[in-house]
Parts: structure tokens; C-alpha cells; sequence
């Protein structure tokens, strides 16, 4: 790998980390937007959820062209939308405001996601397994610090609402600017192709494998909706936690251990992380309601069950992502991890509509209990279609694609 390979390759990592904590930073602030204009739950949920709807719209009509048009010239117009954004969460924080810089930064993050994860493999080169670890740590690590420092700066500065923004916003025009420096690694074509919209691009052998992994994407993707949209509210409400930097820390612990985890089982079979994902995940969404349900609601138990899923999230996203990069080509790789992100996505927002929605006519106990009962029987109807396939050998690296 050159030198300059290699400087483009850390260029797009931060850049990417940079970009994926952004779309966190709203995290510990919905009880403080609730509190000024008297959201409800659902409310809360339904502005969470138009950021999954524009990312899942997104990947469906841009997430894919980088593979026709460059990596670059994808990358940076939709870190362009996100700096539009942040300026949007300042100068217009009503309710209006905030649904139309959500549905800006989903826009955003439907181009950037695919296109960031095959650019850092693709700079990655020969080391392709380092390049798949780093770009799914990127991802959740930045779910996780966006959170964190936005709870930090809530915590600790006079006007809680804007500070995040204002500092991200400084964050990602340097980001944008710092990718000029990386190397393209796929050339634009010699003449323009005529534009489609998604649709998955894997070989007809292995779409039972692209559907397993897609529905496990959702399903880890549910989980880390629930942990950035109503957790907070559990921590303020249920459990009298009305720290914003707890509330940051929450969702940091989650992505955190998910990134750590994922990092940790770098040389694992996409079929042991999954395994070890299964379980790990049930068994984290049964310590989360039991924390809730004590008598005396615990609030050691909830982190305690918020690293357990963070671990067996974080697991079943990497198996998703690895199965995918395992059985795509280099020349269609970011349209299939485009259809990945597409599930996932659809996932973040389904779900947390349907538990902002029963938090209505339910108490909190019981919202979470339903959600979770019904998320585990879904692991469970999973289990066949994600453990059916047992390679005999370890995954195969992502390969760069030829420039």
C-alpha cells in the first residue's frame, strides 16, 4: 500500500466516524426538545424515524452509484447535506425544523454509508480484513461518540440545543475538506450509464445468504433504534436519571462494545458470529426489561443489559456486513452493502414507531416488555435462515476493486 493509499484510507475512516456520530448527537437531547415543546413519545419517535425513512430512501436511489461515478463524487455532496443540516438543528430547532434537518442528514447518510464502506475497503488493499474492521468500527464507534459528546456538551454548556451542532458542524467541513486529500479508487466511466435505482446485485446462488444477512442487519438495527430514540426517556422516567451525558453514555456503551466486539472477532466465521450473536442478543433484551420490571428499577441492571446487546448487536451487524463483502464482486460491492444498509435502516424505523406508539396506551414496563418479546421471537424464527449456511473455511477478505 503507498503512502498516500495509506493516508486516504485513515482520511475516510475519521471522516466516516465523523459522519456516523453526527447522526447521534440528537440522542440526549429528545428529552430536552420534549420537555420545551411538550413532545410525546410517539413524537419523539416519529422524528427519529423520518432520519431511517430518507437513509432507507436514500440507499435505494444514490446508495449504489459509486460504483458507476467514483467514490468521491458521491462522498461529498452527501457530506455537504450533512453540514446543511447541523446549521438546520440551529437556526430552526422547532419541531418543523427538526424533521426537515433529520430528513437532510438521512439523505446524507443513505449515499454515505455504502460508498464509505467500500471506499475504505477498496484503500485498504491487500490487508482487506483490516479494511473490514475498521470501516464497521468507524461506523458503530461513531454512532457511539455522537451521543457521548453530545450528552457532554448538554451537560456542560449554557445552550444545550446548539452547541452539538455547532461543534459538528466545524467537524464535518473539515472532514469534507480532508477528503480531497484521498486517492479515487473507482474511475468514472468513459461514457454515462443510464440511472437506475437500487436493486440487489449478488449472484443468484447466495441471495438466500444476502436475505439472512439482510433480516439480521434489522434486527440489530432495532435494537440500536431503541437505545437512540427512547432510552433516554426510560433513563429520565422509569429509572430518575435525568443525566444528559448518562443519557449520551447509554448509546456510547452500546456502540462501543458493539465496535469492540466486532473488532475482537475479526478472524471469526461469518457462521460463529452469528451463533454467538443469537443468544447474546436475546439475553441482552431479557436483562434490559427485568431492569425495568425490579420492583425497584435498577439502574446498574440496564447498562448491564445495554452492553450485552451492544456485544450481540454489534456481533450480527458484522456477520451481515462480512456475509455480504464475502459473496459480492468488487464492481457491484457497494450497491449489495447499499441493500444491506437499506434493511437495516428499515428496521431502525419500524419498530421504534411501533414502541413510540404503544408507550400511548401502555405504560413503559410494558412497552418494552412487548417490544422485546417481540423482537426475541423474531431472533428466534431467524435462527434457521441465518445459521443455515456452515462454510468450511473463513470468510473471504474483501478484494480492492481494480482502478
Amino acid at each position: 500500500m503507498t503512502a498516500r493509499r495509506r493516508a486516504g484510507f485513515w482520511i475516510v475512516a475519521l471522516a466516516f466516524t465523523t459522519v456516523m456520530a453526527f447522526t447521534t448527537v440528537p440522542t440526549p437531547l429528545w428529552s430536552l426538545y420534549a420537555q420545551r415543546d411538550r413532545f410525546s413519545s410517539l413524537t419523539v419517535t416519529i422524528v427519529f424515524a423520518v432520519y431511517a425513512v430518507a437513509v432507507a430512501v436514500s440507499l435505494f436511489v444514490a446508495g449504489h452509484v459509486s460504483d458507476w461515478y467514483g467514490r468521491r463524487r458521491v462522498l461529498m455532496p452527501a457530506f455537504a447535506l450533512e453540514i446543511v443540516a447541523a446549521v438546520v438543528f440551529v437556526l430552526w430547532p422547532s419541531l418543523p425544523g427538526l424533521l426537515f434537518a433529520r430528513v437532510l442528514s438521512g439523505l446524507g447518510i443513505g449515499a454515505v454509508t455504502a460508498t464509505a464502506m467500500a471506499w475504505i475497503s477498496e484503500l485498504g488493499g491487500a490487508q482487506g480484513r483490516r479494511g473490514q474492521i475498521v470501516a464497521t468500527a468507524a461506523n458503530l464507534g461513531g454512532l457511539g461518540l455522537g451521543g457521548l459528546i453530545a450528552g457532554a456538551l448538554a451537560q456542560w454548556t449554557g445552550d444545550p440545543l446548539s452547541a452539538p451542532f455547532v461543534v459538528f458542524a466545524a467537524a464535518l467541513t473539515l472532514a469534507w475538506v480532508a477528503l480531497l486529500a484521498a486517492p479515487e479508487t473507482r474511475d468514472g466511466p468513459s461514457s454515462r450509464p443510464r440511472y437506475r435505482p437500487q436493486h440487489l446485485s449478488v449472484p443468484a446462488r447466495s441471495r438466500g445468504r444476502f436475505a439472512a444477512a439482510a433480516l439480521g442487519a434489522a434486527i440489530a438495527f432495532a435494537v440500536f433504534g431503541l437505545l437512540t430514540s427512547l432510552a433516554p426517556s426510560f433513563l429520565a422516567g422509569t429509572l430518575h436519571q435525568p443525566s444528559h451525558l448518562l443519557a449520551g453514555a447509554v448509546s456510547f456503551i452500546a456502540f462501543a462494545t458493539a465496535a469492540l466486539a466486532q473488532t475482537l472477532t475479526g478472524s471469526r466465521t461469518t457462521h460463529l458470529l452469528l451463533a454467538a450473536a443469537i443468544p447474546t442478543l436475546v439475553m441482552g433484551l431479557g436483562v434490559l426489561t427485568v431492569a425495568i420490571w425490579l420492583p425497584s428499577p435498577s439502574l446498574g441492571m440496564f447498562v448491564a443489559g445495554d452492553v450485552v446487546v451492544g456485544i450481540g448487536s454489534g456481533l450480527m451487524f458484522k456477520g451481515a456486513i462480512a456475509t455480504v463483502i464475502e459473496i459480492s464482486v468488487s464492481e457491484h460491492r457497494a450497491e449489495a452493502l447499499a441493500g444491506i444498509y437499506l434493511s437495516a435502516y428499515l428496521g431502525l424505523a419500524g419498530p421504534v414507531i411501533g414502541l413510540g406508539a404503544l408507550t400511548q396506551i401502555a405504560s413503559t414496563r410494558v412497552s418494552l416488555l412487548l417490544f422485546a418479546a417481540l423482537l426475541t421471537i423474531g431472533i428466534i424464527a431467524a435462527t434457521p435462515a441465518l445459521l443455515g449456511h456452515r462454510p468450511t473455511h473463513r470468510p473471504l477478505q474483501p478484494q480492492p476493486a481494480s482502478n
